[in-house]
């Protein structure tokens, strides 16, 4: 059956990805910090396609800096885009999905659940995006909603990485199967639903 799908930040790579999997889109800039945008962003999707069924809370950002070197202003920015913006997009979807329920999948990483050394704000971030999806996932799923995050163990495959290293492309995580997997979440039955999928290489370290 159709479905209606926001992906809030695209990008090269994954965000590509999973855009592409649909046969129609619509591309509509929203800053997802800013309450009146998501909800402008979510009517104009729902003017096009109808209620929405699907959320992928993708944006993430983070200076790539450790406690001495982080600016307060970014590590709020980092806190903004990936916990304050998932809470605004997830508001909103949830608002149409409260009938005939949905997905809403978080794209986390590694330092979801091991902090990474030098990028303090990334990590907390993650980190607090891991600790919504568990909560809503208990406040949602008696509903009718299921709510995932998906650990993305390694370097994803985007034009930019592959092009700027000599390291073998099997060390990195394609696009295109990450997005087969969030689709296979999306199309989980309710009597076995996934809470938490971890997406590695077959050659990564863990």
């Amino acid at each position: 059956m159709p479905r209606t799908a926001v992906i809030a930040g695209v990008g090269p790579g994954l965000g590509e990805s999973l855009a592409d999997l649909g046969e129609h889109a619509l591309a509509v800039r929203t800053d997802v910090t800013d309450r009146e945008q998501v909800e402008s962003g979510f009517e104009t999707v729902r003017e096009a396609f109808g209620p929405v069924d699907v959320l992928v809370n993708h944006a993430s950002g983070g200076a790539w800096k450790g406690l001495r070197g982080i600016d307060p202003g970014e590590f709020e920015r980092a806190m903004a885009v990936g916990p304050t913006g998932g809470l605004l997009c997830s508001q909103e979807a949830v608002a149409d999905m409260q009938e005939e329920g949905g997905t809403i999948i978080f794209t986390g990483a590694t330092s979801a659940v091991r902090g990474r050394g030098g990028a303090i704000g990334f990590s907390a971030a993650k980190f607090a995006v891991r600790g919504m999806a568990e909560s809503m996932a208990r406040e949602l799923g008696p509903e009718g909603i299921h709510v995932a995050h998906v650990v993305i163990d390694g370097q994803i495959a985007t034009p930019g990485a592959v092009a700027g290293t000599d390291r073998d492309e099997e060390e990195f995580l394609d696009p295109d199967a990450i997005a087969d997997s969030y689709w296979h979440l999306v199309d989980q039955e309710r009597s076995s639903w996934t809470l938490e999928l971890d997406l590695r290489p077959h050659v990564e370290e863990f």
